[in-house]
């Protein structure tokens, strides 16, 4: 009789443990996955958004004007000359208020 018993409470504690490993995975999208994706997103808009005049930061910590805008890539006019990197190399732009000179040649 007892035997019976411990099988009919085995099938009941499946429901916890399925639930358990549902929210385990909802808690991963929202703590990994999501801001990965709204990351990439946001570079990705960034990228797009580019023009020619901008200064820029590349991933490899070149700093440098953007010259021309293709395809493919952009090209970034630096002190040394002109260098042609891919959109996905810059990674972020300068401030009006971290170089207040660029910001009074645009008025």
């Amino acid at each position: 009789m007892m035997t019976i018993l411990l099988q009919a409470a085995a099938g009941d504690s499946m429901m916890p443990t399925l639930l358990m490993f549902g929210l385990f995975f909802v808690f991963m999208y929202f703590v990994m996955l999501r801001p990965q994706m709204q990351k990439q997103k946001k570079e990705q808009n960034f990228q797009g958004s580019l023009k020619v005049g901008q200064r820029v930061v590349t991933t490899s910590g070149m700093h440098g004007r953007i010259a021309q805008i293709h395809e493919d890539g952009v090209v970034i006019e630096t002190l040394s000359g002109k260098l042609k990197f891919e959109k996905a190399a810059i990674s972020r732009e300068f401030t009006a208020q971290r170089f207040p000179e660029s910001a009074e040649e645009k008025k």
